[in-house]
């Protein structure tokens, strides 16, 4: 069975059924390509998908060494490129909210960034530039 079903509703806006939970997200080209922009557009949720599975893979790699991310905050901003439009480069800047963490822990965080599965399935001319930032505020 399919993981997700997307159907196109027309003025360059999609549907995606995610099959198991039930869960829709709707995308909206942006305002720069002919859209609305009220939505994600796909490759905002190519950005997003990168920051939340290294948040989610550095979460699986802290629980397994006893200890915890929880809090951490990833600002992300994306660069898109002309001839052909793609994007170029995703800048991902992760806060965590405390500087407690081992020089060990913070080397099993940073792998666990650059190892997960998203950042390793995209072309390697996507420029990917992560930035930690251990106890200090997001905003």
């Amino acid at each position: 069975m399919e993981t997700i079903r997307t159907n196109y509703i027309g003025e360059l806006r999609t549907q995606a059924l995610h099959v198991s939970s039930g869960n829709v997200l709707i995308t909206d080209a942006p305002v720069d390509n002919r859209g609305r922009g009220e939505s994600f557009s796909p490759t905002d949720l190519l950005s997003a998908s990168l920051g939340s599975c290294m948040l989610t893979i550095m979460g699986i790699s802290a629980g397994e060494h006893g200890f915890s991310i929880e809090g951490t905050c990833a600002l992300i901003t994306k660069h898109m490129a002309s001839d052909p439009r793609r994007v170029a480069e995703i800048e991902i800047e992760l806060f965590f909210p405390a500087d407690n963490y081992s020089d060990k822990q913070k080397r099993i965080i940073r792998k666990a960034a650059e190892t997960c599965p998203v950042a390793l399935s995209l072309h390697p001319d996507l420029k990917q530039t992560v930035t930690m930032h251990f106890g200090q505020p997001s905003e």
